[in-house]
C-alpha cells in the first residue's frame, strides 16, 4: 500500500541508551512546537531482588521538563522481551499509551504461557490506542506514520516521523543485523518480508534508530543510521540478500541464542502496557516464572 512519507519535516530526536539492557529510549520532538512523542521508555528492575525503580524513566521525564516539551503519545514499538515498559509510570506527564494492533495475538499467547486467568484483558485495552498498518497520528504539527513490520513479533511496528523511523527490533545497526525470529509468534521469513518493506518504501536518506545496540566487535555504542547505509551494508539483510539466505542465516543464528535475562517480568508487564499485575489480597505484588514452558 501507498504510505503518506514527509522527510522534509525534520524532528529533533534525543536518544537516551540504557546499559544494563542495551536499550535506546527517545524523545522526538516537533521541529515548529513544543509537542512531542517518547519511544520505548525503560522502566528498570533488580530481578534478584525484585526490585523496581524509575532511575531511567526519570532521566526522560526531566528532558521533558527542562525542555518544557508537551508529551502527546508514548509509543512502544512492540511488546518486548528484554526490559520492561516504563509508559504509565511518565503518562504522569500526560499522553496516549499507543502499540499495534496486533498486540492481541500477544497477549492471548502469553496470557496463557503465564496461566492468566480470565481477568486478565486480551483485548489491548491497557492500552490508549491500537495502531494499524497504515495509520497516522498527530505529534504537534507533525504527522506521524505506523507501518506493521512483523516478524520478530506479530506486533511489531516502525513509526514514521519525518525523516525519522523508529524500527524498535525489526532491524540492527548494519553490524549488528537484525534481531531473531524464534520467540512464539515470530517468523524470518516473514522478518524479511517486514525488512525490505521498510527499505524499500521509505527514501534512502530516511534517518532509522534502533531499539537496541549490542557494540558489536567492541565499537561505541550507536543507534541511528539511514536506510541507504542498511540497504549496502547490514549484514543480514543488504541489499542482493534473498529471502531464503536470509532465513537460513536468521535461524542458523537464533539455535544459538539464549532466552533474554528479563524475558518472564517484561513479557508479564509489557502485554499490560507496563502495569504491573494485580497485588494479591495481602497487598503484595508478584510476577510468576512458568517452569519448564519457554
Amino acid at each position: 500500500m501507498p504510505y503518506p512519507i514527509d522527510i522534509s519535516v525534520k524532528p529533533k530526536v534525543a536518544g537516551f541508551f540504557e546499559p544494563e539492557t542495551s536499550t535506546i529510549s527517545y524523545v522526538v520532538t516537533d521541529p515548529p512546537s513544543s509537542s512531542c512523542a517518547i519511544v520505548d521508555p525503560v522502566m528498570d528492575i533488580d530481578y534478584a531482588a525484585g526490585r523496581i525503580s524509575y532511575k531511567s524513566a526519570d532521566i526522560l521525564v526531566d528532558y521533558v521538563k527542562l525542555n518544557g516539551l508537551k508529551l502527546e503519545w508514548l509509543i512502544e514499538t512492540h511488546a518486548h522481551a528484554d526490559h520492561l515498559s516504563a509508559s504509565p509510570y511518565i503518562q504522569k506527564l500526560g499522553g496516549k499509551i499507543g502499540i499495534g494492533e496486533h498486540i492481541l495475538t500477544v497477549q492471548e499467547t502469553f496470557g496463557k504461557v503465564f496461566n492468566e486467568g480470565t481477568e486478565f484483558r486480551r483485548d489491548g485495552s491497557q492500552f490508549d490506542h491500537l495502531f494499524k498498518d497504515g495509520d497516522t497520528y498527530g505529534i504537534g504539527t507533525m504527522t506521524a506514520l505506523v507501518m506493521h513490520t512483523p516478524g520478530h513479533t506479530p506486533a511489531c511496528t516502525t513509526h514514521v516521523m519525518g525523516d525519522a523511523a523508529f524500527v524498535g527490533d525489526t532491524l540492527f545497526m548494519p553490524d549488528g543485523g537484525t534481531a531473531r525470529a524464534d520467540f512464539p509468534g515470530g517468523n524470518a521469513h516473514i522478518l524479511f518480508r517486514s525488512i525490505r518493506k521498510v527499505l524499500e518504501t521509505l527514501p534512502r536518506q530516511t534517518r532509522l534508530f534502533m531499539c537496541h545496540d549490542y557494540a558489536p566487535n567492541g565499537r561505541d555504542v550507536r543507534w541511528e543510521t539511514t536506510v541507504g547505509e542498511e540497504r549496502e551494508r547490514n549484514i543480514h539483510a543488504r541489499d542482493g540478500m534473498s529471502e531464503d539466505e536470509f532465513v537460513d542465516l536468521r535461524e542458523a543464528r537464533d539455535k544459538t541464542l539464549g532466552m533474554p535475562r528479563l524475558i518472564i517480568p517484561s513479557l508479564q508487564v509489557n502485554i499490560r502496557a507496563g502495569h504491573l499485575p494485580e497485588p494479591d489480597a495481602s497487598g503484595k505484588t508478584f510476577l510468576k516464572v512458568p517452569i519448564n514452558t519457554l
